[in-house]
């Protein structure tokens, strides 16, 4: 009997790269050099600003523009002189409005995500609708109201313009996060014989905890850039750091390096924080928005 050789099959070749593999590289090559450069471009006058902040007033003047020069703290010693007070009130009045804003916008947006009416869609758009409303357009009679009331230059009056100012960013983004909450927890709790309050507090807001700090994270923001309103209705007494750096812009001139510093020193919380807390924001932001 004779016994027939085994062939074993060739091993295959290895595939050669296909092209559109290429394509898909060469795209997000060209993806992400693109996203350097716009992150570049957002980021260059903020360090333009710092770089400034470190220069002498005729070096920030200079054209074409130094960038080897002998750093210096002069322009933050001046800078320090009004900044401790206008801080004080932009911490006073960007937390208080916050908290206002929660205050008042919390149960709306528990009101309106859990136990809609047919106006519920209604009373959304119109909060909305009056962030369209240019600041221009209504400084005059606020001027008035204010004078009136005696609320010109005084921090609860600054309160009072913030809060009016987050309260439709709170009631939307809350009724977005809340809504995403499923009804079957609320059902389960009224079987319980859970009440409203109870209803609110001890489900709404704790599986909402993500977006309120989003929220207020935004909130605080907002209030701590304002300008239009703060440099209209407040003068000294309650004139936060985003006054503060237009006193650098006087009758002898514009203090290029001074206000360079003063800005710095306006964004460094803000900077910090926000670096701090960028991942609470990014699952605040995101929240609900993966299934």
């Amino acid at each position: 009997m004779t016994t027939l050789p085994t062939v074993r099959p060739a091993a295959p070749k290895p595939a050669a790269p296909r092209p559109t593999s290429q394509r898909h590289a060469l795209r997000n090559g060209l993806l992400t050099a693109l996203t350097y450069l716009i992150a570049l471009a957002f980021l260059f006058p903020l360090v333009w600003m710092i770089l400034a902040a470190f220069k002498t007033e005729a070096q920030a003047f200079a054209t074409p523009p130094v960038f080897v020069f002998t750093p210096t703290l002069e322009n933050f010693e001046k800078a320090l002189g009004g900044y401790f007070p206008a801080l004080r009130n932009s911490l006073i009045a960007a937390l208080g409005s916050t908290l206002a804003a929660f205050a008042l916008g919390l149960p709306a947006a528990f009101a309106l995500a859990v136990y809609p009416t047919r106006r519920a869609q209604g009373v959304l758009t119109w909060m909305l609708s009056t962030k369209f409303m240019p600041a221009v357009g209504v400084i005059v009679p606020l001027f008035l109201i204010y004078r009136n009331l005696g609320l010109l230059d005084t921090l609860p009056g600054l309160i009072l313009m913030y809060t009016t100012m987050n309260l439709p960013l709170v009631v939307w983004m809350m009724h977005s996060y809340m809504t995403e909450i499923p009804q079957a927890i609320y059902e389960a709790a009224k079987v319980d014989g859970a009440s409203v309050s109870r209803e609110f507090f001890n489900i709404a807001l704790p599986l909402s905890l993500p977006g309120i700090f989003a929220t207020a994270l935004l909130c605080l923001i907002f209030a701590w850039n304002e300008v239009f309103f703060a440099l209209n209705l407040t003068n000294s007494d309650a004139a936060p750091l985003s006054v503060f750096i237009g006193s650098f812009k006087t009758s002898q001139g514009l203090f290029w390096a001074q206000l360079s510093a003063a800005a710095t020193l306006t964004v460094l919380p803000v900077l910090i924080f926000g670096w701090i807390a960028q991942r609470q924001l990014v699952r605040g932001l995101s929240f609900g928005a993966v299934k």
